[in-house]
């Protein structure tokens, strides 16, 4: 039977979690707050298409209670992963694969890369400064992954699915390893859209292309995607951070197959979504802002590519959200990303 922790059940966590929970493996979540609570009283409430399902799991805030692992996602905020390493000591071992459900640049994302840069094999310090996370997991336990389902937690222990079912799956070399195909099959089995890409780095630019633009843009003047749509000052603002961030990512090698106006059209065709960062400062939750936004101009920065957009409103919304208490400065970052 395949061992599968899930590490932070919110709304991305719950979905795998309850997919899986349809397959004949031995599930964990990792949780804490009132979320686990209701989780450990009443089982995990997923609701999808008006359908409701519960499902019961093993829950627990101490990872040391549970047994090795096979696979375990990470499905809390990427800035927050390096707080965690230490925790998931008894869980893994040599054999255990980690996919990490995260917006941005993965901790991972230049190991075996062949950019043909000096960035090769080394940590990315905006996402894992220090390289805490690439020493501590090792990158060769990693398994990349692009989370495209919106969901959300509309109470605690219950999960609300708004749209999407694909979770894109590929190794950082771009195998099609055993371990790669078992993870996706067994997603698959539990209804979701799995594909198993040989170039996922390629996918993780063209989501981040909208995160690292709408994202912050939306965060600062708390507007919808179509309220930005239209507003030509702000659209062509997130014209310009999208350009800046298509230069930097084909100069790594990443491939944009879509372009700039047919993103632009997708993301305001949307009624009425304010972005998960926007989400957040509303909510008063700490943003990720480093992983979607720092780490693009981090790389742009080593390899001498200007990027005046990107930090300008980098530092806009840092500003902001430490004035509100939701953002904490690192002098590291801070040197990589002026």
């Amino acid at each position: 039977m395949t061992k599968i922790c899930i590490f932070g059940a919110g709304a991305i966590g719950g979905y795998i979690a309850a997919s899986l929970a349809k397959t004949d493996s031995k599930i964990s979540l990792i949780a804490r707050g009132p979320h686990k609570k209701a989780i450990e009283e009443n089982g995990l409430t997923f609701i999808k298409n008006n359908k409701s399902e519960n499902f019961k799991f093993k829950i627990t805030d101490e990872p040391k209670t549970l047994e090795v692992q096979d696979y375990i996602f990470i499905s809390i905020k990427a800035h927050s992963i390096s707080n965690i390493v230490e925790n998931l000591a008894p869980i893994i071992n040599n054999q255990t694969s980690i996919i990490s459900a995260v917006n941005g640049l993965p901790w991972w994302y230049f190991y075996k890369a062949n950019t043909g840069t000096d960035l090769d094999n080394k940590c990315i310090e905006s996402v894992d400064p220090g390289g805490k996370i690439w020493n501590f997991f090792n990158p060769e336990k990693a398994i990349g992954c692009v989370v495209y389902p919106a969901c959300e937690i509309i109470e605690p222990g219950i999960i609300k699915h708004n749209e999407g079912e694909r979770f894109s799956l590929g190794e950082p070399d771009g195998t099609k390893s055993e371990r790669l195909k078992k993870i996706a099959n067994l997603l698959i089995a539990g209804g979701l859209k799995v594909p198993q890409k040989k170039n996922l780095r390629d996918e993780i630019w063209i989501k981040l292309w909208g995160n690292c633009s709408f994202n912050p843009v939306s965060a600062l003047t708390n507007k919808t995607l179509d309220e930005i749509g239209n507003d030509k000052e702000l659209l062509n603002l997130v014209r310009k951070l999208m350009e800046e961030c298509q230069l930097v990512g084909e100069r790594i090698g990443a491939k944009f197959n879509v372009s700039i106006d047919d993103r632009i059209k997708a993301a305001i065709s949307v009624i009425g979504h304010k972005p998960s960062t926007t989400q957040d400062l509303n909510a008063g939750k700490p943003l990720e802002i480093d992983p979607i936004i720092g780490s693009i101009i981090e790389i742009a920065n080593k390899l001498n590519i200007e990027t005046p957009n990107l930090k300008s409103v980098n530092s806009r919304l840092k500003l902001k959200a430490e004035k509100m208490g939701l953002y904490k400065r690192l002098d590291l970052i801070e040197k990589l990303t002026i």
